[in-house]
C-alpha cells in the first residue's frame, strides 16, 4: 500500500463525502460531531505518533468545528490504551491514532494484548508514514552502519541500544538490525522515545533507533549523529544520509500511522472521518508540518487500511519469530 496520488486522494474525499451524505439517515447522528473528539495516542508525548496526531488534530478542529484533542496514554507498548479504546463507546467521539507497532506488532509480542486488531476496530484511514533513523551519541566511534557492525562483531553484547520500550517499533527495528547484521547489542527499554533520545544525547546510552519527530531537533543541533536511515529510501529532511539497506541489502521499514474507531461505530461516522482525514492530508500546511518532522501523508481509504492490517499482522509475526524478540 502506497500513498495515493493527488488526484486519487481527491476522489477519495469526494466518494467518502458522498457516502456520508447518502448514508446519513435522520436522527442524532445528523449533526456529528456535536462535542469534542478525543484522539487516543497509545504512546508518550514527543514521538512520531504524538507529532502526527497533533498535526492532524489541529486541522480536524478547524475543519469539523469541534475541538479534537490528543490524549497520550503510554504503557505496555501501546497495548493498554489500545485495549481501552476498543472498549470505548462506539459513537465516533473516542478514536485511536496509532502506529503499526501497537496495532500489528504488539499482538505478536504479547500473549494477551487485550484486543483483536481486526475484530475490535473499524479502520478509518491511514494518515502518514514516518522517517526512522539509527542514531548515536556524537562521541560514538562508528560513523556508519558498516563501522558499527565491525565494532559490534569485535565486542558482542558490549554496546547498548535504547528504545521507546519493550515491544515498540524501534525495539523491533533494533532486533531486525541485529539479525540482518549478525551482531548482538544490549537492549535498554525506556518509557517513551523522547526519554531514550534524551539519554543518548546525554551519553548514558550510545545508540538508539528513533523516529525523526523525536530526534530531528537533536540531529540538527549536532547532539545526535545519524548512522543510517531505516526506511527503504532516503528521507527528504536528510537527503545525504544513506539508508541502512545500502549497507545491509534488503533491510528497510516504512512505519505507518493510522486512525481507527471502536468496532460498531456507525458507517456514516466512519465515512465522515475518512473524508475529513483525506481532506486534511491535502492541505499544504499539514503536508509542510509533517515534512518538517520527517513524515509524509499516507492517504487512503478504510478498506485499504483494513487490507494493510491484514497483510502486516502475519509479516510482523514472522519478524518476531525470526528475531526472537521478547517483551521481557
Amino acid at each position: 500500500m502506497h500513498p495515493l496520488p493527488f488526484n486519487r486522494r481527491q476522489a477519495v474525499v469526494a466518494v467518502a463525502a458522498g457516502l456520508c451524505a447518502s448514508a446519513w439517515g435522520a436522527g442524532p447522528q445528523d449533526a456529528y460531531p456535536t462535542k469534542p473528539i478525543t484522539l487516543v495516542v497509545p504512546q508518550a508525548a514527543g514521538g512520531a505518533n504524538d507529532a502526527i496526531a497533533r498535526v492532524l488534530a489541529q486541522r480536524l478542529t478547524e475543519q469539523m468545528g469541534q475541538s479534537v484533542v490528543v490524549d497520550n496514554r503510554p504503557g505496555a507498548g501501546g497495548m493498554l490504551a489500545t485495549a481501552a479504546t476498543a472498549r470505548a463507546r462506539n459513537d465516533g467521539y473516542t478514536l485511536l491514532v496509532t502506529s503499526d507497532s501497537a496495532h500489528v506488532v504488539g499482538p505478536a509480542l504479547y500473549k494477551n494484548p487485550g484486543f483483536d486488531p481486526l475484530k475490535d476496530f473499524e479502520p478509518v484511514a491511514p494518515i502518514a508514514t514516518a522517517g526512522y533513523v539509527l542514531v548515536a551519541h556524537p562521541s560514538f566511534p562508528a560513523r556508519s552502519v558498516a563501522e558499527l557492525v565491525a565494532l559490534a562483531k569485535a565486542q558482542p553484547g558490549h554496546y547498548t541500544i535504547a528504545s521507546a520500550g519493550n515491544g515498540t517499533l524501534n525495539h523491533l527495528i533494533g532486533e531486525m538490525l541485529q539479525k540482518a547484521a549478525g551482531i548482538r547489542l544490549l537492549h535498554i527499554p525506556y518509557k517513551g522515545s523522547a526519554a531514550a533520545a534524551t539519554d543518548v544525547v546525554g551519553g548514558q546510552v550510545p545508540l538508539s533507533v528513533q523516529s525523526l519527530p523525536s530526534s530531528i531537533a537533536f540531529i540538527k543541533a549536532g547532539k545526535l549523529k545519524v548512522l543510517g536511515v531505516v526506511n527503504p529510501r532516503r528521507v527528504a529532511v536528510l537527503p545525504d544520509v544513506p539508508t541502512i539497506g545500502e549497507t545491509l541489502q534488503g533491510f528497510g521499514e516504512a512505519p505507518w500511522y493510522a486512525m481507527f474507531a471502536p468496532a460498531g461505530t456507525p458507517a456514516p461516522v466512519v465515512a465522515r472521518l475518512q473524508a475529513e482525514v483525506a481532506r486534511a492530508l491535502e492541505q499544504k500546511d499539514v503536508v509542510d508540518k509533517l515534512a518538517s518532522v520527517g513524515c509524509e501523508p499516507f492517504g487512503g481509504t478504510s478498506a485499504q487500511l483494513k487490507t494493510l492490517v491484514q497483510t502486516d499482522l502475519p509479516k510482523w509475526a514472522r519478524v518476531v519469530k525470526d528475531t526472537g524478540a521478547t517483551v521481557d
